[in-house]
């Protein structure tokens, strides 16, 4: 082997993920690129895999090298090609089942022992725009957003949280409520707001004053539908609060399997469904976000299980809206999950990209898991808004059997909607 090529090489390697595997790892990866002069290219699809089958819980790639090396009498470049088609074999194979998530443990150990830090920041940061997955090449419902607070202290295996914050620091605003007050709306005009885009709405509770802040500001502006989207259990302050009709506490929900293996340090189903039945009997409105849902065995059984708990336990008049949603992931949050060195399923799917060119699953895919959602709250159809978050209008049309015409006319049915269920006028 050239000492060109071996100086070459060290200097790659620094280029992919690489530090990510574990020192057996690293000797192998090493041993087995060198030999088949692997180019950058090969070696960051070598490491991606070679992670991506740990994390999946399946036989490594270094064991199937070694097999598809004794089972070839391919050499050199010829033994490569070969041995890399066989290894995009593996991974659509693996992609391609349903997921098996039973007889794992549940919650990775990693999480269990996460520290954070509250920080107050003061620099001049705005608090107020538009939605972060805003698009115009899907329906959109042109949710507007508060940032009450930066980063999460759950640990969601595929939330896009984690890409835009580098460390496990909360930032809460030190100027919140001053810039809140400077918020100016049109008061001719209705809005919808939500707080749950940048960390979950009321995992914090009123830590510096923050929900006071946003009550005071629901008051000041009765024409905004302000939702609190979150996974949270923690509603004890809604409880003792007088809240605004305006406001709507919403839900992320997924069967328990999903929640144990995929949405790290969270509550599970029961807890946020006995939370949101306790913030509906105090008369504040609730929703609820299927999202995203998730291919695994069994999933049919399981989200129509979900689905059943939810209508058994509350009221139509008390839920102001439904949404459906998919896995979608950003090219940065898959890096990132390699990056994690934890067990997790979550990416190990079939992937197609879509207009924004992120990976999410195939339209068909998405279809049956709509469809059986939506089929499976039927007695709530004529009763409850019903959408889907961030999809193309097609599979509206496959879902629900209609769409909107734009994102406006989406939007402004989805706001009246909500404000006639929380009896306020609808200019």
């Amino acid at each position: 082997m050239s000492s060109d090529y071996l100086d070459k090489f060290d200097n790659i390697l620094e280029l992919t993920l690489f530090d990510k595997l574990d020192k057996a790892n690293q000797i192998a990866t090493r041993n087995i690129a060198v030999e088949n002069r692997f180019t950058l290219q090969e070696l960051r699809i070598f490491i991606e895999s070679a992670i991506d089958l740990c994390t999946w819980n399946e036989e490594s790639l270094i064991s199937n090298w070694h097999h598809w090396r004794l089972s070839s009498d391919l050499t050199g470049r010829e033994f490569k090609k070969w041995a890399f088609s066989k290894l995009e074999e593996l991974l659509l194979k693996l992609r391609e089942k349903e997921n098996d998530y039973s007889g794992r443990l549940a919650k990775n150990p990693s999480y269990r022992n996460q520290k954070i830090t509250t920080l107050q920041q003061t620099a001049d940061i705005k608090i107020f725009g538009r939605c972060p997955v805003y698009s115009n090449a899907t329906l959109c419902c042109n949710l507007q957003t508060i940032d009450a607070v930066k980063n999460c202290g759950f640990g969601c295996s595929y939330c896009s949280i984690q890409t835009m914050y580098t460390d496990d620091n909360i930032l809460f605003d030190k100027h919140f409520g001053k810039k809140l007050d400077a918020i100016e709306l049109d008061p001719d005009k209705h809005y919808h707001i939500g707080t749950g885009q940048s960390s979950d709405a009321l995992m914090w509770g009123n830590t510096n004053g923050i929900l006071d802040d946003l009550f005071r500001f629901a008051r000041k502006w009765p024409n905004v539908l302000l939702e609190f989207k979150t996974k949270s259990k923690n509603v004890d302050y809604l409880l003792l609060s007088d809240v605004p009709d305006n406001i709507v506490c919403s839900w992320s929900l997924n069967p328990d399997i999903i929640i144990d293996n995929e949405e790290h340090l969270t509550p599970n189903l029961t807890k946020r469904l006995n939370a949101a039945r306790s913030v509906a009997d105090k008369g504040i409105k609730v929703g609820f976000h299927l999202h995203p849902m998730v291919v695994h065995k069994g999933w049919q059984n399981n989200y129509q299980a979900l689905i059943k708990n939810v209508i058994d336990q509350f009221h139509t008049d008390e839920v102001v809206f439904v949404s459906f949603g998919s896995l979608t992931f950003p090219k940065p949050v898959i890096k990132k999950i390699r990056s994690y060195g934890i067990q997790s399923k979550i990416h190990q799917m079939q992937m197609a990209s879509n207009p924004e060119g992120k990976m999410t699953y195939p339209d068909d895919i998405k279809e049956q898991l709509f469809r059986h959602a939506y089929e499976s709250f039927k007695p709530w159809h004529e009763k409850v808004f019903f959408y889907l978050c961030m999809e193309e209008k097609k599979l509206w049309d496959l879902t629900f059997g209609e769409s909107y015409e734009d994102n406006k006319t989406f939007e402004n049915t989805l706001i009246e909607s909500a404000l006639k269920k929380i009896a306020i006028p609808v200019q």
